[in-house]
């Protein structure tokens, strides 16, 4: 939730923001799965911010492993491969945090 929190006060403050979820992380952008901890925004909240201002994008591999599809997140939420992150990663313009 960390991480979804530092993404989502990046994006309030202008910064663009390519968010990459794995492993367990892919279930945040499942329909009707929020999570919901004490002292924190819901995530769903934090999701609309980084939305609004950047990209979510889950591991093709996590979402596969855990027989989800396209279909099967929400709208907008790409899917996306290592070869992808690398890619995106070594653009001119990218600062890659990872909290």
């Amino acid at each position: 939730m960390q991480g979804l929190t530092v993404a989502s006060v990046a994006a309030a403050s202008g910064v663009t923001v390519s968010l990459w979820l794995t492993g367990e992380a892919v279930w945040l952008v499942t329909p009707d799965r929020d999570l919901v901890l004490p002292e924190s925004p819901p995530a769903s909240a934090l999701l609309a911010t980084v939305f609004a201002a950047g990209t979510i994008t889950a591991c093709t591999q996590c979402v596969q492993r855990r027989g989800l599809s396209a279909g099967g997140l929400l709208p907008g939420v790409r899917i996306a491969g290592a070869a992808s992150f690398v890619a995106e990663s070594l653009e001119d313009y990218v600062q890659a945090l990872v909290y």
